[in-house]
């Protein structure tokens, strides 16, 4: 029997979705029949084909109407008024909580409403949410309004930093699994489940396509480039980043430092770099498309991640993929991918001088050296993050909670 699916996510596509597309057209390739169901779109933020492919084969709940969705709960409370009395109880209970106003935990009823008809209609046997803020919530009142089954995965950090706020407890009691993107985020998952609900938390690696991943690049011949890639924001460290960066130039003037993104600490970044007449040495990239960061990558010796708070970023597995040493941090899952000595450099997150003396250990490295670092970042991204593996085990889990 076909298994049929329906992801929910509150906006999607976008540009930093590529994970989740991936993660979908790997359970296509498994068999799997998948929904997608967003809230909203945000095609003007859209350049890459796939996600302009992937908004076309998204339903949008929010673009049936309010009528539509009244509709679709009024239907259900003639059919099953028990079923609309506990989802109005949990919309208050939530609200009272300070979740959300009681009118934003009313539109969320109306979404779960909604997708619950649509997923009877489409005989969808399963939902499953990214991220466990508003997207699980609206799951979960479509299970609470007659939907099917659910579970959702958790990122990080922006779920931790607030996790009874959240109600990530609750979203997990009513679900029938959780999944998390790397160990740590199990243990941050386990720190707020009830004890009979642990045993719902499993860990499925975000992924990659390696059957579409070209050949890595050899290392590029001196000065030496690092390249970081992420939103401007405090949250990654790219302030950071840059006085780090400053030290290390005073070492090493022929560094360079490739930036790709955007956000909304680049007018301080800017007057930094000016300020500290390194311009010539700083490349401001913008956000590019997969085919813009993977250049980027190929054109420098090691990527540099700072962040002060992540799950696991992406943008380390896309780089070992290119065969790239990383510079990053010691938090959350980044350790259980980067080794230190073995696959890169790590340091203590905020700790300005200790970033720069990995910038100048790495650029100290000879090329045997990082080439040996790169190969190993590519066998090690090969064994943990191909997505064709992290769909089966969704698959699994799928199908088990499906029964």
């Amino acid at each position: 029997m076909t298994l049929r699916i329906g992801y929910v996510v509150n906006t999607y596509p976008r540009p930093s979705h590529s994970f989740i597309r991936r993660e979908i057209a790997a359970l296509e390739a498994e068999g799997i029949e998948v929904h997608r169901f967003s809230m909203r779109g945000d095609s003007d933020a859209l350049t890459d084909p796939e996600d302009l492919a992937e908004h076309a084969r998204t339903e949008r709940i929010l673009e049936a109407g309010g009528s539509a969705l009244l509709n679709s709960v009024l239907q259900r409370a003639k059919s099953n008024k028990g079923q609309i009395g506990s989802a109005l109880a949990l919309a208050r209970k939530r609200a009272a909580a300070g979740e959300s106003s009681l009118a934003r935990q009313l539109i969320y009823l109306a979404e779960g409403g909604r997708i619950a008809a649509r997923a009877r209609g489409l005989n969808l046997s399963h939902l499953h949410a990214h991220f466990g803020t508003n997207s699980t919530r609206v799951a979960a009142y479509a299970r609470l309004l007659g939907g099917p089954t659910f579970s959702f995965t958790v990122h990080g950090p922006e779920e931790f930093d607030s996790p009874a706020h959240l109600d990530l407890s609750g979203k997990l009691a009513l679900s029938d699994f959780c999944v998390t993107v790397s160990s740590f985020g199990r243990s941050q998952m386990q720190r707020w489940a009830a004890p009979n609900d642990l045993d719902k938390i499993h860990v499925v690696h975000c992924g990659l396509d390696f059957s579409r991943q070209p050949a890595p690049l050899p290392q590029l011949p001196r000065p030496f480039r690092m390249v970081a890639v992420g939103r401007f924001a405090e949250q990654k460290g790219f302030g950071l980043l840059i006085r780090a960066f400053i030290q290390a130039i005073r070492r090493d003037p022929t560094l360079r430092l490739s930036l790709v993104g955007d956000g909304e600490l680049r007018p301080q970044i800017e007057s930094l770099i000016a300020a500290e007449r390194i311009a010539h040495a700083v490349d401001l990239l913008g956000w590019q498309d997969e085919s813009g960061v993977r250049a980027a990558m190929d054109n420098a010796h090691v990527l540099v991640t700072p962040s002060f708070a992540e799950g696991l970023p992406v943008v380390i597995m896309e780089a070992m993929a290119r065969a790239r040493p990383v510079i990053s941090t010691y938090i959350a899952g980044i350790p259980e991918l980067v080794r230190p000595d073995l696959e890169g450099w790590l340091v203590p997150a905020g700790d300005a001088t200790a970033l720069a003396d990995a910038m100048i250990s790495a650029s100290n490295c000879d090329e045997a050296t990082l080439e040996r670092m790169g190969a190993s970042a590519l066998a090690r991204v090969n064994e943990r993050h191909d997505i064709s593996n992290s769909a089966r085990k969704l698959r699994e889990l799928f199908t088990r909670a499906i029964g």
